[in-house]
């Protein structure tokens, strides 16, 4: 099994430098593929701020790459709920750190946005400290 990093799902997704892409494709298709969080996590930033993709082009770009046969992605289940409250609206990287934070009854931040459009939508409390 082989672990990558951001670069090679960026250039995997955008294609924006055709031989590292085609380099990318070939160890994705030729080797069982470790996928850290912590790529996801940079991945969707740089989609979004690099290349300014709407949320709804980053979460196929995503999906597609996990969905790929020969990916294993890091707490799967966790990145799967991350996933879909980032399709819900709420920031990717706040939907990582409630997923990640396991059998927590809440979880506390200073961020009152974040925590109106957590309402809801996760199964933690969301509280403004």
């Amino acid at each position: 099994m082989l672990a990558v990093d951001t670069n090679l799902v960026v250039r995997l997704l955008t294609n924006d430098d055709r031989g590292q892409a085609r380099r990318a494709a070939a160890i994705f298709a030729a080797n069982e593929v470790f996928v850290p969080k912590t790529v996801l996590l940079e991945t969707e930033w740089v989609l979004r701020h690099a290349y300014s993709l709407e949320r709804a082009a980053v979460v196929r770009g995503l999906l597609g790459v996990l969905g790929l046969r020969s990916v294993i992605a890091e707490d799967a289940l966790d990145v799967a709920a991350a996933l879909g409250w980032y399709q819900r609206g709420i920031d990717f990287a706040d939907a990582m750190h409630l997923a990640a934070s396991g059998q927590a009854k809440r979880f506390v931040t200073f961020d009152a946005k974040f925590a109106r459009r957590a309402k809801g939508v996760v199964p933690v409390e969301v509280v403004v400290v």
